[in-house]
């Protein structure tokens, strides 16, 4: 699979729910939605493992991808990633990866 960069810079072709769903894997996205409700400590539905990577125009998104700020932001700024952003290393990516 091709590498696909997030804006953050997160290479969205090794994301599980982006894996599930180019490869429509039902087993893959049930093994997710327990993996990362455990891990989150929060209620995701095998339903809700479906995204075609945070820069693709689909409405086809994680729901944390949809309310995520990072890529908000880009989209915004009509920027190609964080990198190249005049802002590099704010508050929202620093909350991200420390």
């Amino acid at each position: 699979m091709e590498q696909m960069i997030a804006y953050c810079g997160l290479d969205c072709a090794k994301c599980d729910a982006f894996i599930a769903t180019k490869n429509n894997d039902n087993q893959k996205r049930i093994e997710t939605a327990k993996n990362w409700s455990k891990e989150y400590n929060a209620e995701i539905k095998p339903e809700h493992i479906n995204c075609d990577g945070c820069m693709s125009k689909s409405n086809k998104l994680f729901n944390h991808c949809l309310v995520c700020e990072i890529r908000k932001c880009a989209i915004t700024k009509n920027i190609e990633n964080c990198k190249v952003c005049d802002e590099y290393r704010c508050t929202k990516i620093t909350s991200m990866f420390g």
